[in-house]
């Protein structure tokens, strides 16, 4: 299948672990996968208490994810923060004790602190939810900034995991982020499109909340055409990336064409 890597579930970051280190070293076999899959594991264990405690009250205050009722809702709040706190430490220890060689271990453990940190994902959740409340930065610079790290930094992250624990050179791992920037935030225009137009059994979640909550948005700020366009343009330069690792990024540069097509 075209994006056979995405199944099951179609958990994007995962698969990005694995199509970049298929990109850095010009195959994927069984060992490499090996090599590549405490990397996938551990950015979806960041991933998923990402969306847990973006979902609570405090927060997004969602109450449907991926079709079914967030943590909160279909326990309580005290079990989504638990859950939430206990896959953060999880995925660092799965790297710890999953990854073989020492020095690949703590560099894949810096990567993806740094996507999860205050400077990254915690900061940008925070100056969304700020937006949210009546911030007055309501310019596009300060939307890209949140979304380059509330979204951006963890496709980053696992692109540079697939590229770490394959042994990747530094050209390619600057090459990478490069993709990532531009393919974290078509993702992130794309998902303010879909919030605007698509179905709320297609999407899995609730459409129309933000606008509703007075999120800054791309279509907020710059129209539907002009976030069309956008996501187009962020989906060529990110190809133009991949087209660097020759057919060995086939799977990058479909990837970004999928992000451009997605209807959930």
């Amino acid at each position: 299948m075209r994006y056979a890597l995405l199944a099951p579930g179609k958990r994007l970051r995962p698969a990005l672990v694995l199509m970049a280190g298929e990109a850095c070293r010009k195959t994927l076999d069984s060992q490499l996968r090996d090599q590549l899959t405490p990397g996938a594991v551990a950015v979806e264990m960041i991933h998923a208490y990402s969306l847990i405690h973006d979902d609570l009250p405090a927060m997004d205050d969602d109450d449907l994810r991926r079709g079914r009722p967030t943590v909160h809702i279909k326990f309580d709040e005290a079990t989504a923060i638990l859950a939430g706190d206990a896959l953060q430490a999880e995925a660092f220890r799965h790297l710890a004790t999953r990854v073989s060689d020492p020095v690949k271990a703590a560099a894949a453990m810096g990567v993806l602190a740094e996507a999860a940190s205050a400077n990254a994902l915690v900061g940008g959740q925070a100056d969304d939810l700020a937006a949210e409340k009546g911030s007055p930065d309501r310019t596009l610079e300060h939307l890209e900034s949140i979304h380059r790290r509330k979204t951006g930094a963890l496709f980053a992250a696992a692109l540079d995991l697939g590229a770490v624990l394959s042994g990747a050179d530094e050209s390619s791992r600057q090459t990478l982020a490069q993709y990532a920037a531009d393919l974290g935030l078509a993702f992130q225009v794309v998902d303010d499109l879909l919030d605007h137009t698509a179905d709320e059994a297609d999407l899995g979640k609730r459409v129309g909340k933000d606008a509703d909550r007075g999120k800054l948005t791309y279509p907020g700020l710059i129209g539907l055409d002009g976030a069309r366009k956008k996501a187009h343009e962020l989906v060529e330069s990110a190809k133009c990336r991949a087209s660097v690792f020759g057919t060995a990024g086939w799977r990058l540069t479909w990837l970004a064409d999928y992000v451009l097509e997605r209807t959930h």
